[in-house]
Protein backbone atom coordinates (compact mmCIF):
# COMPACT_ATOMS: atom_id res chain seq x y z
CA UNK A 1 0.00 0.00 0.00
CA UNK A 2 1.53 3.28 -1.08
CA UNK A 3 1.17 6.58 0.60
CA UNK A 4 -1.21 9.31 -0.51
CA UNK A 5 -3.38 6.82 -2.32
CA UNK A 6 -6.53 8.82 -1.62
CA UNK A 7 -5.15 12.29 -2.18
CA UNK A 8 -6.96 12.61 -5.52
CA UNK A 9 -10.35 11.64 -4.05
CA UNK A 10 -12.71 14.61 -4.07
CA UNK A 11 -15.56 15.23 -1.70
CA UNK A 12 -17.70 16.20 -4.64
CA UNK A 13 -18.59 14.82 -8.11
CA UNK A 14 -16.22 16.10 -10.73
CA UNK A 15 -17.24 17.21 -14.21
CA UNK A 16 -15.73 14.12 -15.82
CA UNK A 17 -17.56 11.81 -13.41
CA UNK A 18 -20.84 13.59 -13.97
CA UNK A 19 -20.43 13.46 -17.75
CA UNK A 20 -19.35 9.86 -18.10
CA UNK A 21 -20.81 8.02 -15.13
CA UNK A 22 -23.66 9.81 -13.39
CA UNK A 23 -26.70 11.95 -14.21
CA UNK A 24 -25.18 13.77 -17.17
CA UNK A 25 -24.38 10.61 -19.14
CA UNK A 26 -26.86 9.85 -21.88
CA UNK A 27 -27.59 6.18 -22.47
CA UNK A 28 -26.36 4.70 -25.70
CA UNK A 29 -28.99 4.13 -28.36
CA UNK A 30 -29.50 0.37 -28.43
CA UNK A 31 -29.17 -1.31 -31.77
CA UNK A 32 -32.62 -2.26 -33.01
CA UNK A 33 -33.20 -5.92 -33.62
CA UNK A 34 -33.88 -7.13 -37.12
CA UNK A 35 -37.56 -7.84 -37.66
CA UNK A 36 -38.40 -9.41 -40.99
CA UNK A 37 -41.56 -8.43 -42.86
CA UNK A 38 -42.94 -11.20 -45.11
CA UNK A 39 -43.13 -10.36 -48.80
CA UNK A 40 -46.94 -10.66 -48.88
CA UNK A 41 -47.44 -8.05 -46.15
CA UNK A 42 -48.11 -4.34 -46.44
CA UNK A 43 -45.15 -2.20 -45.35
CA UNK A 44 -47.51 0.29 -43.70
CA UNK A 45 -50.07 -1.82 -41.84
CA UNK A 46 -47.67 -4.80 -41.43
CA UNK A 47 -50.62 -7.05 -42.32
CA UNK A 48 -51.23 -9.28 -45.37
CA UNK A 49 -52.20 -7.14 -48.34
CA UNK A 50 -55.40 -7.48 -50.34
CA UNK A 51 -54.86 -4.94 -53.13
CA UNK A 52 -51.06 -4.80 -53.53
CA UNK A 53 -49.29 -1.82 -55.08
CA UNK A 54 -45.60 -0.93 -55.06
CA UNK A 55 -43.36 2.11 -55.39
CA UNK A 56 -40.72 2.43 -58.16
CA UNK A 57 -38.21 1.18 -55.56
CA UNK A 58 -40.22 -2.02 -55.01
CA UNK A 59 -41.74 -1.30 -51.58
CA UNK A 60 -45.12 -3.05 -51.41
CA UNK A 61 -48.19 -1.47 -49.80
CA UNK A 62 -51.89 -2.17 -49.64
CA UNK A 63 -53.93 0.33 -51.65
CA UNK A 64 -56.48 0.73 -48.84
CA UNK A 65 -53.72 1.76 -46.42
CA UNK A 66 -51.38 3.86 -48.56
CA UNK A 67 -54.05 6.19 -50.00
CA UNK A 68 -55.11 7.70 -46.61
CA UNK A 69 -51.42 8.02 -45.69
CA UNK A 70 -50.62 9.95 -48.87
CA UNK A 71 -53.59 12.25 -48.32
CA UNK A 72 -52.33 13.14 -44.85
CA UNK A 73 -48.52 13.04 -45.14
CA UNK A 74 -47.65 12.64 -48.84
CA UNK A 75 -44.47 10.69 -48.03
CA UNK A 76 -43.17 7.17 -48.32
CA UNK A 77 -43.88 5.43 -44.98
CA UNK A 78 -40.77 3.27 -45.24
CA UNK A 79 -38.14 6.02 -45.69
CA UNK A 80 -39.97 9.33 -45.20
CA UNK A 81 -39.22 10.64 -48.71
CA UNK A 82 -41.82 12.40 -50.82
CA UNK A 83 -44.12 10.05 -52.72
CA UNK A 84 -46.70 10.74 -55.42
CA UNK A 85 -49.72 8.48 -55.58
CA UNK A 86 -49.55 8.42 -59.40
CA UNK A 87 -46.21 6.63 -59.25
CA UNK A 88 -47.69 3.60 -57.52
CA UNK A 89 -47.81 0.44 -59.63
CA UNK A 90 -50.61 -2.09 -59.29
CA UNK A 91 -49.26 -5.62 -58.81
CA UNK A 92 -50.83 -8.81 -60.16
CA UNK A 93 -49.89 -11.79 -58.00
CA UNK A 94 -50.84 -15.25 -59.29
CA UNK A 95 -52.18 -17.97 -56.95
CA UNK A 96 -52.25 -21.73 -57.26
CA UNK A 97 -55.11 -24.08 -56.38
CA UNK A 98 -54.07 -24.03 -52.71
CA UNK A 99 -54.34 -20.24 -52.53
CA UNK A 100 -50.58 -19.61 -52.32
CA UNK A 101 -48.72 -17.04 -54.39
CA UNK A 102 -46.62 -18.61 -57.16
CA UNK A 103 -44.81 -17.75 -60.36
CA UNK A 104 -47.27 -18.04 -63.30
CA UNK A 105 -44.48 -19.30 -65.58
CA UNK A 106 -42.43 -21.70 -63.44
CA UNK A 107 -45.33 -22.49 -61.06
CA UNK A 108 -42.95 -22.37 -58.10
CA UNK A 109 -44.43 -21.15 -54.83
CA UNK A 110 -43.10 -17.75 -53.77
CA UNK A 111 -41.52 -17.75 -50.31
CA UNK A 112 -39.53 -15.32 -48.19
CA UNK A 113 -36.34 -16.69 -49.80
CA UNK A 114 -37.45 -16.28 -53.43
CA UNK A 115 -36.05 -13.56 -55.68
CA UNK A 116 -39.25 -11.81 -56.82
CA UNK A 117 -39.55 -9.17 -59.53
CA UNK A 118 -42.39 -7.27 -61.20
CA UNK A 119 -42.80 -5.68 -64.63
CA UNK A 120 -43.60 -1.96 -64.40
CA UNK A 121 -45.74 -1.78 -67.57
CA UNK A 122 -48.05 -4.69 -66.74
CA UNK A 123 -47.67 -5.19 -62.99
CA UNK A 124 -47.27 -8.95 -63.36
CA UNK A 125 -45.12 -10.63 -60.70
CA UNK A 126 -42.66 -13.41 -61.57
CA UNK A 127 -39.78 -15.29 -60.06
CA UNK A 128 -36.50 -13.68 -61.13
CA UNK A 129 -35.31 -17.00 -62.53
CA UNK A 130 -38.08 -16.96 -65.16
CA UNK A 131 -37.36 -13.37 -66.22
CA UNK A 132 -33.63 -14.01 -66.30
CA UNK A 133 -33.86 -17.12 -68.47
CA UNK A 134 -36.69 -16.09 -70.81
CA UNK A 135 -36.24 -12.32 -71.05
CA UNK A 136 -32.78 -11.11 -70.08
CA UNK A 137 -30.61 -13.91 -71.47
CA UNK A 138 -32.84 -14.38 -74.50
CA UNK A 139 -32.97 -10.58 -75.00
CA UNK A 140 -36.72 -10.90 -75.44
CA UNK A 141 -38.11 -8.00 -73.40
CA UNK A 142 -41.78 -8.87 -73.70
CA UNK A 143 -44.09 -9.76 -70.87
CA UNK A 144 -44.33 -13.52 -70.46
CA UNK A 145 -48.12 -13.43 -70.04
CA UNK A 146 -49.37 -10.47 -72.08
CA UNK A 147 -46.51 -10.21 -74.62
CA UNK A 148 -46.31 -6.45 -74.02
CA UNK A 149 -42.86 -4.88 -74.62
CA UNK A 150 -40.84 -3.43 -71.74
CA UNK A 151 -37.29 -2.24 -71.11
CA UNK A 152 -34.60 -3.50 -68.78
CA UNK A 153 -35.29 -0.59 -66.45
CA UNK A 154 -38.93 -1.70 -66.08
CA UNK A 155 -37.90 -4.75 -64.03
CA UNK A 156 -38.60 -3.88 -60.37
CA UNK A 157 -37.14 -6.04 -57.63
CA UNK A 158 -39.75 -6.73 -54.97
CA UNK A 159 -37.62 -9.11 -52.89
CA UNK A 160 -33.93 -9.96 -53.05
CA UNK A 161 -32.85 -12.62 -50.51
CA UNK A 162 -29.34 -11.16 -50.48
CA UNK A 163 -30.56 -7.67 -49.52
CA UNK A 164 -33.30 -7.67 -46.89
CA UNK A 165 -32.84 -4.16 -45.51
CA UNK A 166 -36.03 -3.16 -47.29
CA UNK A 167 -37.98 -5.67 -45.15
CA UNK A 168 -36.53 -4.67 -41.77
CA UNK A 169 -39.53 -3.32 -39.86
CA UNK A 170 -37.28 -1.71 -37.24
CA UNK A 171 -35.89 0.69 -39.88
CA UNK A 172 -39.25 1.84 -41.23
CA UNK A 173 -39.73 5.59 -40.97
CA UNK A 174 -43.28 5.41 -39.64
CA UNK A 175 -42.29 2.80 -37.03
CA UNK A 176 -39.37 4.84 -35.71
CA UNK A 177 -41.46 8.02 -35.45
CA UNK A 178 -44.62 6.26 -34.27
CA UNK A 179 -46.72 7.74 -37.07
CA UNK A 180 -50.21 6.32 -37.55
CA UNK A 181 -53.30 6.90 -39.62
CA UNK A 182 -56.44 6.94 -37.49
CA UNK A 183 -59.75 5.78 -38.81
CA UNK A 184 -62.40 8.54 -39.18
CA UNK A 185 -64.87 6.36 -37.32
CA UNK A 186 -62.39 6.00 -34.48
CA UNK A 187 -61.82 9.76 -34.40
CA UNK A 188 -65.55 10.28 -34.14
CA UNK A 189 -65.78 7.71 -31.36
CA UNK A 190 -63.06 9.53 -29.40
CA UNK A 191 -65.38 12.53 -29.09
CA UNK A 192 -67.63 10.39 -26.94
CA UNK A 193 -66.45 10.39 -23.29
CA UNK A 194 -67.51 6.76 -22.97
CA UNK A 195 -64.67 5.88 -25.36
CA UNK A 196 -62.16 6.47 -22.57
CA UNK A 197 -64.18 4.69 -19.86
CA UNK A 198 -63.45 1.06 -20.55
CA UNK A 199 -63.63 -0.33 -17.00
CA UNK A 200 -65.51 1.45 -14.22
CA UNK A 201 -66.24 0.18 -10.74
CA UNK A 202 -69.53 0.45 -8.90
CA UNK A 203 -68.63 3.63 -7.05
CA UNK A 204 -67.72 5.44 -10.27
CA UNK A 205 -70.96 4.40 -11.97
CA UNK A 206 -73.02 5.56 -9.00
CA UNK A 207 -71.20 8.91 -8.95
CA UNK A 208 -71.86 9.43 -12.66
CA UNK A 209 -75.50 8.51 -12.19
CA UNK A 210 -75.92 11.06 -9.40
CA UNK A 211 -74.14 13.67 -11.51
CA UNK A 212 -76.42 13.00 -14.44
CA UNK A 213 -79.58 13.15 -12.33
CA UNK A 214 -78.53 16.37 -10.62
CA UNK A 215 -77.18 18.31 -13.56
CA UNK A 216 -79.28 16.75 -16.35
CA UNK A 217 -76.33 15.63 -18.43
CA UNK A 218 -76.58 15.16 -22.15
CA UNK A 219 -76.91 11.91 -24.04
CA UNK A 220 -73.13 11.46 -24.23
CA UNK A 221 -72.88 11.44 -20.46
CA UNK A 222 -75.86 9.14 -20.23
CA UNK A 223 -74.13 6.70 -22.56
CA UNK A 224 -71.20 6.44 -20.15
CA UNK A 225 -73.48 5.23 -17.38
CA UNK A 226 -75.23 2.47 -19.21
CA UNK A 227 -75.16 -0.64 -17.11
CA UNK A 228 -75.94 -3.96 -18.77
CA UNK A 229 -79.48 -5.01 -18.05
CA UNK A 230 -79.75 -7.71 -15.44
CA UNK A 231 -81.48 -10.84 -16.60
CA UNK A 232 -84.89 -11.21 -14.99
CA UNK A 233 -85.13 -14.24 -12.74
CA UNK A 234 -88.40 -16.13 -12.78
CA UNK A 235 -89.56 -19.57 -11.77
CA UNK A 236 -88.14 -21.17 -14.91
CA UNK A 237 -84.62 -19.77 -15.06
CA UNK A 238 -83.93 -19.45 -11.32
CA UNK A 239 -80.86 -21.45 -10.28
CA UNK A 240 -80.54 -23.41 -7.03
CA UNK A 241 -77.62 -21.18 -6.03
CA UNK A 242 -77.45 -17.45 -5.35
CA UNK A 243 -75.59 -14.66 -7.11
CA UNK A 244 -73.08 -14.47 -4.24
CA UNK A 245 -73.55 -10.73 -3.77
CA UNK A 246 -74.34 -11.06 -0.06
CA UNK A 247 -71.10 -12.85 0.75
CA UNK A 248 -69.13 -10.59 -1.61
CA UNK A 249 -70.46 -7.44 0.04
CA UNK A 250 -69.76 -8.93 3.47
CA UNK A 251 -66.11 -9.65 2.69
CA UNK A 252 -65.29 -6.69 0.41
CA UNK A 253 -65.77 -3.01 1.14
CA UNK A 254 -65.74 -2.21 -2.58
CA UNK A 255 -69.08 -3.97 -3.07
CA UNK A 256 -72.48 -2.45 -2.42
CA UNK A 257 -73.92 -3.97 0.78
CA UNK A 258 -76.50 -6.65 0.08
CA UNK A 259 -78.67 -8.30 2.73
CA UNK A 260 -80.99 -10.37 0.59
CA UNK A 261 -80.06 -13.51 -1.29
CA UNK A 262 -81.11 -13.57 -4.93
CA UNK A 263 -81.17 -16.65 -7.09
CA UNK A 264 -78.77 -16.60 -10.01
CA UNK A 265 -80.22 -16.72 -13.51
CA UNK A 266 -79.56 -19.77 -15.68
CA UNK A 267 -78.39 -19.10 -19.20
CA UNK A 268 -81.27 -18.89 -21.65
CA UNK A 269 -79.85 -21.60 -23.91
CA UNK A 270 -79.49 -24.02 -21.00
CA UNK A 271 -83.12 -23.36 -20.09
CA UNK A 272 -84.32 -23.85 -23.66
CA UNK A 273 -82.44 -27.10 -24.10
CA UNK A 274 -84.24 -28.58 -21.08
CA UNK A 275 -87.50 -28.35 -23.00
CA UNK A 276 -86.09 -29.98 -26.15
CA UNK A 277 -87.08 -33.64 -25.99
CA UNK A 278 -87.82 -34.44 -29.64
CA UNK A 279 -85.80 -35.33 -32.70
CA UNK A 280 -85.38 -32.90 -35.56
CA UNK A 281 -85.86 -33.83 -39.22
CA UNK A 282 -84.24 -32.13 -42.21
CA UNK A 283 -84.07 -33.00 -45.90
CA UNK A 284 -81.07 -32.13 -48.08
CA UNK A 285 -81.91 -31.70 -51.77
CA UNK A 286 -78.66 -32.53 -53.58
CA UNK A 287 -77.72 -32.89 -57.22
CA UNK A 288 -77.64 -36.68 -56.71
CA UNK A 289 -80.99 -36.90 -54.92
CA UNK A 290 -82.55 -36.27 -51.52
CA UNK A 291 -81.16 -37.20 -48.11
CA UNK A 292 -83.46 -37.38 -45.08
CA UNK A 293 -81.67 -36.65 -41.82
CA UNK A 294 -82.75 -37.30 -38.24
CA UNK A 295 -81.11 -34.93 -35.74
CA UNK A 296 -80.45 -35.84 -32.10
CA UNK A 297 -81.76 -32.56 -30.70
CA UNK A 298 -82.41 -34.15 -27.31
CA UNK A 299 -78.80 -35.34 -26.99
CA UNK A 300 -76.74 -32.64 -28.75
CA UNK A 301 -78.98 -29.55 -28.62
CA UNK A 302 -76.35 -26.91 -29.39
CA UNK A 303 -75.01 -28.66 -32.49
CA UNK A 304 -78.47 -29.49 -33.84
CA UNK A 305 -79.71 -25.95 -33.31
CA UNK A 306 -76.72 -24.64 -35.25
CA UNK A 307 -77.50 -26.98 -38.16
CA UNK A 308 -81.24 -26.23 -38.19
CA UNK A 309 -80.76 -22.46 -37.96
CA UNK A 310 -78.26 -22.52 -40.83
CA UNK A 311 -80.66 -24.58 -42.93
CA UNK A 312 -83.47 -22.10 -42.27
CA UNK A 313 -81.17 -19.25 -43.18
CA UNK A 314 -80.44 -20.97 -46.55
CA UNK A 315 -76.77 -21.02 -45.59
CA UNK A 316 -76.11 -24.38 -47.24
CA UNK A 317 -77.96 -23.62 -50.48
CA UNK A 318 -75.57 -23.81 -53.42
CA UNK A 319 -72.67 -25.24 -51.41
CA UNK A 320 -70.77 -28.31 -52.58
CA UNK A 321 -69.33 -31.41 -50.97
CA UNK A 322 -65.66 -30.54 -51.34
CA UNK A 323 -64.25 -33.81 -49.99
CA UNK A 324 -65.28 -37.41 -50.67
CA UNK A 325 -63.34 -40.53 -49.73
CA UNK A 326 -64.77 -43.91 -50.71
CA UNK A 327 -65.48 -46.20 -47.74
CA UNK A 328 -64.87 -43.29 -45.38
CA UNK A 329 -66.81 -39.99 -45.41
CA UNK A 330 -68.17 -37.21 -47.60
CA UNK A 331 -67.73 -33.68 -46.24
CA UNK A 332 -69.52 -30.42 -47.02
CA UNK A 333 -71.03 -27.29 -45.50
CA UNK A 334 -68.30 -24.83 -46.56
CA UNK A 335 -69.62 -21.90 -48.65
CA UNK A 336 -66.14 -21.26 -50.04
CA UNK A 337 -65.77 -24.86 -51.20
CA UNK A 338 -62.17 -25.06 -49.99
CA UNK A 339 -62.62 -26.81 -46.66
CA UNK A 340 -61.25 -23.85 -44.69
CA UNK A 341 -64.30 -21.58 -44.50
CA UNK A 342 -67.69 -21.52 -42.89
CA UNK A 343 -69.14 -19.95 -39.74
CA UNK A 344 -71.55 -21.14 -37.11
CA UNK A 345 -74.99 -19.61 -36.59
CA UNK A 346 -73.59 -17.49 -33.73
CA UNK A 347 -70.55 -16.32 -35.71
CA UNK A 348 -67.99 -18.08 -33.53
CA UNK A 349 -66.95 -21.70 -32.89
CA UNK A 350 -68.87 -23.64 -30.26
CA UNK A 351 -67.97 -26.52 -27.97
CA UNK A 352 -68.14 -30.23 -28.69
CA UNK A 353 -71.02 -32.33 -27.39
CA UNK A 354 -69.82 -35.89 -26.93
CA UNK A 355 -72.30 -38.54 -25.76
CA UNK A 356 -71.29 -42.07 -24.71
CA UNK A 357 -74.33 -43.62 -26.42
CA UNK A 358 -73.51 -42.06 -29.81
CA UNK A 359 -70.80 -43.65 -31.94
CA UNK A 360 -69.61 -43.57 -35.54
CA UNK A 361 -70.98 -47.05 -36.08
CA UNK A 362 -72.73 -47.89 -39.32
CA UNK A 363 -73.43 -46.09 -42.55
CA UNK A 364 -74.98 -42.63 -42.72
CA UNK A 365 -73.80 -41.12 -39.41
CA UNK A 366 -74.02 -37.31 -39.46
CA UNK A 367 -71.16 -35.61 -37.58
CA UNK A 368 -69.42 -32.24 -37.30
CA UNK A 369 -66.09 -31.51 -39.00
CA UNK A 370 -63.62 -29.44 -37.00
CA UNK A 371 -60.01 -28.33 -36.86
CA UNK A 372 -59.48 -29.31 -33.22
CA UNK A 373 -61.32 -29.45 -29.90
CA UNK A 374 -64.25 -27.02 -29.58
CA UNK A 375 -63.88 -25.56 -33.10
CA UNK A 376 -67.25 -26.53 -34.61
CA UNK A 377 -68.60 -24.14 -37.23
CA UNK A 378 -70.73 -25.12 -40.24
CA UNK A 379 -68.94 -28.02 -41.91
CA UNK A 380 -70.26 -31.55 -41.45
CA UNK A 381 -69.67 -35.00 -42.89
CA UNK A 382 -71.62 -38.22 -43.47
CA UNK A 383 -69.95 -41.59 -43.00
CA UNK A 384 -69.94 -44.31 -45.66
CA UNK A 385 -69.01 -46.98 -43.12
CA UNK A 386 -68.18 -47.40 -39.43
CA UNK A 387 -65.25 -45.34 -38.13
CA UNK A 388 -65.39 -45.62 -34.35
CA UNK A 389 -61.94 -44.07 -34.02
CA UNK A 390 -63.60 -40.70 -34.67
CA UNK A 391 -65.53 -40.96 -31.40
CA UNK A 392 -64.71 -38.29 -28.81
CA UNK A 393 -63.13 -36.28 -31.66
CA UNK A 394 -66.17 -35.22 -33.71
CA UNK A 395 -69.66 -34.45 -32.42
CA UNK A 396 -72.34 -36.85 -33.70
CA UNK A 397 -75.64 -35.02 -34.07
CA UNK A 398 -77.74 -37.09 -36.48
CA UNK A 399 -78.05 -39.92 -38.97
CA UNK A 400 -79.43 -40.64 -42.41
CA UNK A 401 -82.89 -42.23 -42.23
CA UNK A 402 -83.83 -41.99 -45.89
CA UNK A 403 -82.10 -41.72 -49.24
CA UNK A 404 -79.38 -44.35 -48.92
CA UNK A 405 -79.50 -44.77 -52.70
CA UNK A 406 -78.51 -41.11 -52.96
CA UNK A 407 -75.69 -41.71 -50.49
CA UNK A 408 -74.45 -44.62 -52.60
CA UNK A 409 -74.56 -42.48 -55.74
CA UNK A 410 -72.54 -39.80 -53.97
CA UNK A 411 -69.97 -42.40 -52.91
CA UNK A 412 -69.64 -43.71 -56.46
CA UNK A 413 -68.55 -40.30 -57.79
CA UNK A 414 -64.82 -40.44 -58.47
CA UNK A 415 -62.51 -38.10 -56.56
CA UNK A 416 -59.08 -36.68 -57.20
CA UNK A 417 -56.63 -38.96 -55.33
CA UNK A 418 -54.46 -35.99 -54.35
CA UNK A 419 -57.08 -33.58 -53.05
CA UNK A 420 -60.05 -35.97 -52.44
CA UNK A 421 -62.22 -33.46 -54.33
CA UNK A 422 -65.06 -35.05 -56.35
CA UNK A 423 -64.44 -34.79 -60.08
CA UNK A 424 -68.18 -34.34 -60.60
CA UNK A 425 -69.68 -31.53 -58.55
CA UNK A 426 -72.04 -32.71 -55.79
CA UNK A 427 -74.11 -29.69 -54.83
CA UNK A 428 -76.65 -29.02 -52.07
CA UNK A 429 -79.41 -27.27 -53.97
CA UNK A 430 -81.66 -26.51 -51.00
CA UNK A 431 -82.71 -27.69 -47.55
CA UNK A 432 -86.10 -28.32 -45.96
CA UNK A 433 -86.72 -28.38 -42.20
CA UNK A 434 -89.67 -30.59 -41.29
CA UNK A 435 -89.47 -30.65 -37.48
CA UNK A 436 -87.86 -27.90 -35.41
CA UNK A 437 -88.04 -28.81 -31.69
CA UNK A 438 -86.55 -25.46 -30.71
CA UNK A 439 -89.58 -23.52 -31.90
CA UNK A 440 -91.80 -25.79 -29.84
CA UNK A 441 -89.53 -25.32 -26.82
CA UNK A 442 -89.63 -21.53 -27.20
CA UNK A 443 -93.42 -21.61 -27.49
CA UNK A 444 -93.69 -23.81 -24.40
CA UNK A 445 -91.41 -21.54 -22.37
CA UNK A 446 -93.36 -18.47 -23.49
CA UNK A 447 -96.66 -20.12 -22.53
CA UNK A 448 -95.40 -21.07 -19.07
CA UNK A 449 -94.04 -17.59 -18.47
CA UNK A 450 -97.33 -16.10 -19.62
CA UNK A 451 -99.21 -18.33 -17.19
CA UNK A 452 -96.85 -17.44 -14.36
CA UNK A 453 -97.23 -13.74 -15.15
CA UNK A 454 -101.02 -14.01 -15.02
CA UNK A 455 -100.84 -15.70 -11.64
CA UNK A 456 -98.50 -13.09 -10.16
CA UNK A 457 -100.41 -10.12 -11.57
CA UNK A 458 -103.83 -11.19 -10.26
CA UNK A 459 -103.43 -12.13 -6.56
CA UNK A 460 -106.64 -10.36 -5.54
CA UNK A 461 -108.82 -12.25 -7.96
CA UNK A 462 -107.27 -15.51 -6.79
CA UNK A 463 -108.01 -14.62 -3.16
CA UNK A 464 -111.62 -13.77 -4.01
CA UNK A 465 -112.05 -17.06 -5.82
CA UNK A 466 -110.80 -18.93 -2.75
CA UNK A 467 -113.52 -17.34 -0.56
CA UNK A 468 -116.97 -18.97 -0.27
CA UNK A 469 -119.65 -17.31 -2.40
CA UNK A 470 -122.28 -15.21 -0.72
CA UNK A 471 -125.47 -17.05 0.26
CA UNK A 472 -123.72 -20.38 0.71
CA UNK A 473 -123.95 -22.09 4.10
CA UNK A 474 -120.66 -21.71 5.92
CA UNK A 475 -119.36 -23.71 8.87
CA UNK A 476 -121.51 -23.64 12.07
CA UNK A 477 -120.20 -21.62 15.01
CA UNK A 478 -120.79 -22.71 18.63
CA UNK A 479 -119.14 -19.87 20.58
CA UNK A 480 -117.08 -16.73 20.14
CA UNK A 481 -113.32 -16.63 20.21
CA UNK A 482 -110.83 -19.40 19.77
CA UNK A 483 -112.39 -22.77 18.94
CA UNK A 484 -115.75 -21.35 17.92
CA UNK A 485 -116.21 -24.06 15.26
CA UNK A 486 -115.62 -26.98 17.70
CA UNK A 487 -118.78 -28.73 18.97
CA UNK A 488 -119.11 -28.87 22.83
CA UNK A 489 -120.53 -32.42 22.71
CA UNK A 490 -117.41 -33.62 20.99
CA UNK A 491 -115.20 -32.05 23.64
CA UNK A 492 -117.26 -33.56 26.50
CA UNK A 493 -117.10 -37.03 24.95
CA UNK A 494 -113.33 -36.68 24.42
CA UNK A 495 -112.93 -35.55 28.05
CA UNK A 496 -114.88 -38.57 29.33
CA UNK A 497 -113.10 -41.01 27.08
CA UNK A 498 -109.73 -39.87 28.41
CA UNK A 499 -110.64 -40.21 32.17
CA UNK A 500 -109.14 -43.30 33.99
CA UNK A 501 -111.54 -46.13 34.94
CA UNK A 502 -112.09 -46.31 38.82
CA UNK A 503 -110.94 -49.50 40.61
CA UNK A 504 -114.04 -51.45 42.01
CA UNK A 505 -114.29 -51.71 45.86
CA UNK A 506 -114.38 -55.25 47.32
CA UNK A 507 -115.05 -56.42 50.96
CA UNK A 508 -112.01 -57.33 52.92
CA UNK A 509 -111.47 -61.02 53.71
CA UNK A 510 -109.69 -62.75 56.54
CA UNK A 511 -106.54 -64.75 56.03
CA UNK A 512 -108.40 -67.90 56.68
CA UNK A 513 -110.87 -67.08 53.95
CA UNK A 514 -108.02 -66.28 51.68
CA UNK A 515 -106.42 -69.65 52.42
CA UNK A 516 -109.79 -71.40 52.10
CA UNK A 517 -109.87 -72.71 55.81
CA UNK A 518 -111.50 -71.71 59.15
CA UNK A 519 -110.07 -71.27 62.68
CA UNK A 520 -109.79 -74.31 65.07
CA UNK A 521 -112.87 -74.88 67.16
CA UNK A 522 -115.06 -72.84 64.98
CA UNK A 523 -117.57 -74.17 62.57
CA UNK A 524 -117.95 -71.04 60.57
CA UNK A 525 -115.63 -68.73 58.83
CA UNK A 526 -113.17 -66.73 60.84
CA UNK A 527 -114.15 -63.22 61.78
CA UNK A 528 -112.09 -60.12 62.19
CA UNK A 529 -112.12 -57.85 65.13
CA UNK A 530 -113.87 -54.63 64.49
CA UNK A 531 -111.51 -51.85 63.53
CA UNK A 532 -108.59 -54.13 62.83
CA UNK A 533 -107.11 -54.07 59.37
CA UNK A 534 -105.62 -57.35 58.38
CA UNK A 535 -103.78 -57.66 55.12
CA UNK A 536 -101.59 -60.22 53.49
CA UNK A 537 -98.78 -59.27 55.85
CA UNK A 538 -100.91 -60.17 58.92
CA UNK A 539 -101.68 -63.70 57.90
CA UNK A 540 -101.31 -66.38 60.62
CA UNK A 541 -100.26 -69.92 60.23
CA UNK A 542 -103.17 -72.31 60.69
CA UNK A 543 -102.41 -75.94 61.38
Amino acid sequence: MGKRQHQKDKMYITCAEYTHFYGGKKPDIPQTNFRRLPFDHCSLSLQPFVYPVCTPEGVVFDLLNIVPWLKKYGTNPSNGEKLDGRSLIKLNFAKNSEGKYHCPVLFTVLTNNTHIVAIRTTGNVYAYEAVEQLNIKAKNFRDLLTDEPFSRQDIITLQDPTNLDKFNVSNFFHVKNNMKITDPDEEKAKQDPSYYLKNTNTETRETLQELYKEFKGDEVLAATMRVPEKMKVDKLNAAHYSTGKVSASFTSTAMVPETKHEAAAIDEDVLRYRFVRKKGYVRLHTSQGDLNLELHCDLTPKTCENFIKLCKRRYYDGTIFHRSIRNFVIQGGDPTGTGTGGESYWGKPFKDEFRPNLSHTGRGILSMANSGPNTNKSQFFITFRSCAYLDKKHTIFGRVVGGFDTLTAMENVESDPKTDRPKEEIRIESTTVFVDPYEEADAQIAAERRTQLEVTEAPESTAKMSQAPQGSQGPQTYRQGVGKYISPTVTVWQRKSHQPVPWPLRPRRSPAEVLGTSARGSSGPATLEPGRDVGWGACVHVS
